[in-house]
């Protein structure tokens, strides 16, 4: 009876892995495509192209990258989780208007989705278990 206690134990405590090693991946997808849009501007600019009468393009560009830098570094790490998601959520629904209203890409719809509904999940869900936010709480 102690060995089943001991394994429900362990299983309880290392359940949030793969949903911290998702929270790491997204963050990482974020932080890379921050540096792919700060080393390459013009395809920030290929993409607002269809929308481009409607937003300030510099003000979108000068939001997007480090947006995406910044929010993915603190999402890898757990640090104001929820923060970085809800920045980054306006990018990710102006690339969904984007290939709708410009040109379809079929693979660019199919991963924003995928990253906009991985960031609602962490929206409501938090940092989890393995992050600094969780590390900061216990330490009040």
């Amino acid at each position: 009876m102690g060995r089943i206690k001991s394994l429900n134990k362990w299983a309880n405590t290392h359940t949030n892995y793969p949903i911290d090693i998702l929270r790491i991946a997204l963050g990482s997808f974020l932080f890379i495509k921050g540096i792919d849009f700060m080393g390459n501007t013009q395809v920030i600019m290929e993409f607002i192209k269809p929308i481009q009468s409607m937003l300030g393009g510099m003000l979108v560009i000068s939001y997007i990258a480090p947006a995406h830098f910044i929010g993915g570094l603190l999402i890898v790490f757990g640090l104001l989780t929820r923060w970085a998601v809800f920045a980054q959520l306006p990018i990710l629904i102006g690339a969904i208007i984007i290939n709708f209203v410009g040109e379809m890409d079929t693979m660019n719809l199919i991963i924003t989705m995928l990253v906009f509904l991985l960031c609602l999940f962490f929206l409501f869900y938090g940092s989890g278990r393995h992050s600094i936010d969780k590390y900061l709480k216990m330490q009040q």
